[in-house]
């Protein structure tokens, strides 16, 4: 499978916990959906996703043998975002280092960029 764009880097280490989910989830050979919806304290919130179906609007990449798609729409907001795995004595988790985020939340997964402020929501 050809790069067309590649909006996002996946760890190799991210890649194996999505393979390990894909088949928890009888998702083997799904599109990872990487996108951003409106919402969250700074106004945009990050979202992954298993998807059977490509649109004529999304990049496709592939890393680690996952196959990677992002919507047109998405990609200049996560153009160069870096997503990995992390396990420590308190769990893993996902991390996302988005170089066009210019602001966040304190609980970590909301974000805004200087061009895009989205929706925020009212923080409790």
């Amino acid at each position: 499978m050809t790069n067309e764009k590649q909006v996002i880097e996946l760890t190799e280490s991210a890649a194996f916990r999505v393979k390990e989910m894909q088949k928890h989830n009888e998702e083997e050979g799904s599109f990872l959906r990487v996108a951003v919806h409106g919402g969250g304290c700074s106004g945009l919130s990050y979202g992954m996703n298993f998807d059977q179906n490509k649109s004529e609007d999304d990049f496709l990449d592939e890393q680690h043998g996952l196959k990677i798609i992002v919507s047109r729409e998405d990609a200049p907001i996560l153009m160069g975002t870096k997503i990995d795995y992390k396990q420590s004595l308190m769990g893993g988790g996902f991390t996302i280092v988005n170089p066009n985020a210019i602001a966040s939340c304190g609980c970590g997964t909301s974000f805004r960029t200087a061009k895009v402020e989205g929706t925020p929501e009212v923080c409790e």
